[in-house]
């Protein structure tokens, strides 16, 4: 790519074009005031909503929409705390019915310590979902098998774990990562384990197309700076895997010539 001519770098998911590669949760936070300083200062266009775990619906108490406010953010329902697929489905219906949504975020988990992706439950969920005429993108293992059976029976994304939910532990399998980017046709995003802005940038680097975080941000001693600190990590990722790296050597390669010298 020619560094004189930029031409707007944005990514398309289920026909929406986005910005941002930046996508933020809404867990885990303070409180929701937080929580939208730190969607603004990510940069964030699209944020997601657990369903279960946000007030949407009460004006008795502290509502999502009034801080992170759905006109300036598109809201992403996911189905974070389901562990059947029936559970998964019937929440993301509930949201349909409640706000309209129809591109969505299915994760159906093992109930484990570990809470890794269930990914027999995801698989029949998400065929359940597309039959329904939803636009679903899916949190999975970074397992490239699982990863195509799930493009195949229509997800909108792939979106492995780089670590489990949580744990701050960065990109533990680069070698399946880039499998499944080398294979996947649909957009991929690093979703859950990333700790720090290094993992983001690891992420961009590699060619995902976005990265999603909650826990990075929000547990951060200072969530508002690391949101700023994953927007421009993000952005450093993306600059440096479009611009192309250096090949890898064995040994050293002068930047000045040996030859010719007085």
């Amino acid at each position: 790519m020619d560094g004189s001519v930029q031409t707007e770098d944005t990514w398309s998911v289920a026909g929406r074009t986005f910005r941002s590669r930046l996508i933020v949760g809404t867990g885990k936070y303070k409180d929701y005031a937080q929580n939208a300083a730190a969607a603004k200062e990510a940069g964030a266009e699209i944020v997601t909503v657990a369903l279960r775990r946000v007030n949407l619906s009460d004006p008795a108490q502290p509502m999502l929409s009034d801080f992170v406010k759905p006109d300036e953010f598109t809201y992403l329902p996911n189905t974070a705390g389901c562990f059947t697929g029936e559970d998964a489905v019937r929440t993301l219906r509930l949201a349909r019915e409640a706000g309209g949504w129809d591109l969505v975020k299915l994760e159906v988990l093992s109930n484990t310590t570990h809470l890794l992706p269930d990914m027999e439950e995801t698989l029949r969920a998400l065929k359940l979902l597309i039959a329904d005429g939803f636009s679903v993108m899916v949190y999975c293992s970074d397992d490239p098998v699982y990863a195509k059976k799930l493009e195949e029976a229509g997800a909108a994304a792939i979106m492995p774990a780089a670590a489990p939910i949580g744990s701050g532990r960065g990109i533990q399998n680069l070698l399946n990562l880039g499998l499944i980017l080398e294979q996947t046709k649909v957009p991929v995003l690093v979703d859950a384990g990333v700790g720090t802005a290094s993992d983001a940038v690891i992420s961009m680097e590699l060619g995902c197309d976005a990265v999603l975080m909650n826990t990075a941000i929000a547990e951060a001693k200072d969530p508002i700076r690391m949101a700023r600190a994953m927007k421009h990590a993000v952005i450093a990722g993306r600059e440096a895997y479009l611009a192309g790296r250096m090949p890898r050597r064995m040994y050293a390669d002068p930047s000045s010539p040996l030859s010719g010298l007085i």
